[in-house]
């Protein structure tokens, strides 16, 4: 199947070190941080191209990328037939230069020479760390319109919904005049439109809004050139204005769920979201699937008077006697007899463990939860092993702490990959 039928080429920024999303992001890229028990972030904004039938993706990287490259590699492929693709483009030495990204804007610069085909004319630039569904033939469609050389998505937010976001500025034509990166309540008074006054570009909404800049960019490819055809080195802080200063730049709103996911406070509020009766985002969504890694696992076997309420249970998982309550558990995830787990991410397993490495690991824990255990408001990442009897309460309200087995960030607890949590330890 060919899926270049929408004219543009797809950049998706694989991000930094991540640091905002420490310990996840440790030993992986931001993009490859598990998402929803069997997905990864990366998954989102590949899948919302593919829905689109933007065909032409390419991911760029730069830190922790193995487990990135390997995860596109095994889950997006295309027939030979196919003009589609989704290609890494990991950050290189060339004899121009020989340091790292500087930025968003620096690592499209370096990367403009692999858009070779002259016949798209669009190009459109992602972030790899976002929940949303978006179908960027809405936003080709404004661009369009409005005879846009930059278009701008914004997701539509009440003032008191916009802390810590870069709220758009614009006119009765929806050309955006301004931009205020993380303004204070007083510049952002200033800031707020009506909600009926969107209506023209398809929006419904009511009373006071503000427009908080996504991301999400549409530029023409000629006007993306120029626009980096200097040493600046990030969109949001430096292109976009510049932008909004010398060229046609517009607004597309959008009041579809959105969630900015760089944050462990934002990546764990968005997961328990995710266990409501009625999600915002849901992943359950007719005719626009999140694409993922097909692994042929087997159906999750739930034993032994195990109770669940408000939760999501991943492939291949195995639930002995246990209660868990308004969590997600991950792929091959192993729970045993007699433990709570409430307000848990546990990101399960990359692989079984055969009893031949059990046998191996003797004297440690296996890998999963043990029995008797008791976890509240707490992250799991891969592979870990939590012994019996282990106690970890919510730290909400506490500073942030670097344990030797677990961290602590806005309040939660994680216990990063392959750790081990030792039988009756109290977190």
């Amino acid at each position: 199947m060919d899926l270049g039928t929408t004219n543009m080429y797809a950049l998706i920024l694989g991000g930094g070190r991540g640091t905002r999303l420490f310990p996840l992001t440790k030993d992986r890229a931001k993009p490859a941080v598990p998402l929803a028990g069997k997905y990864r972030l990366i998954d989102v904004p590949i899948s919302n191209c593919i829905n689109s039938r933007v065909g032409r993706i390419f991911v760029l990287t730069q830190f922790n990328s193995e487990s990135l490259h390997r995860h596109i590699h095994h889950s997006y492929k295309f027939d030979i037939f196919s003009n589609s693709f989704v290609e890494i483009l990991a950050a290189e030495q060339t004899y121009g230069t020989a340091d790292w990204y500087q930025g968003t804007a620096d690592a499209v610069r370096r990367n403009l020479w692999h858009l070779t085909d002259a016949s798209v004319d669009r190009v459109l630039v992602l972030a790899g760390d976002q929940m949303y569904r978006m179908d960027f033939r809405d936003i080709a469609r404004t661009h369009d319109d409005t005879r846009a050389e930059v278009t701008v998505a914004a997701t539509v937010r009440h003032p008191d919904d916009a802390e810590g976001l870069g709220i758009l500025k614009i006119d009765r034509h929806f050309r955006i005049v301004d931009f205020a990166e993380k303004p204070d309540r007083a510049t952002l008074r200033n800031l707020v439109i009506q909600g009926e006054d969107l209506a023209p570009l398809g929006v419904t909404a009511t009373g006071p809004v503000v427009l908080a800049s996504m991301g999400i960019y549409l530029f023409n490819r000629t006007r993306l050139e120029l626009a980096l055809d200097n040493e600046m080195a990030d969109f949001g802080r430096n292109v976009i204005p510049w932008c909004i200063q010398h060229m046609r730049t517009f607004v597309h709103p959008f009041s579809g769920y959105w969630e900015d996911v760089g944050t462990i406070h934002t990546f764990f509020k968005a997961h328990m979201a995710l266990t409501e009766a009625e999600p915002p985002f849901d992943f359950f969504e007719p005719g626009k699937p999140i694409y993922t890694h097909p692994r042929f696992l087997p159906n999750l076997k739930v034993t032994g008077g195990s109770e669940i309420a408000t939760a999501l249970l991943s492939d291949g998982c195995q639930i002995h006697g246990a209660h868990i309550e308004h969590s997600v558990i991950g792929i091959r995830s192993v729970v045993n007899e007699g433990s709570v787990l409430r307000e848990v991410i546990m990101m399960g397993q990359d692989r079984y463990e055969t009893p031949e490495q059990r046998e191996e690991t003797a004297g440690l824990p296996g890998r999963g939860i043990g029995a008797h255990c008791q976890i509240t408001h707490a992250i799991i990442d891969k592979g870990a092993r939590i012994g019996d009897g282990v106690v970890i309460t919510s730290h909400q309200g506490k500073p942030n702490e670097d344990g030797d087995c677990y961290h602590v960030r806005d309040g939660i607890v994680i216990i990063p990959k392959n750790a081990v949590v030792p039988d009756g330890r109290r977190i």
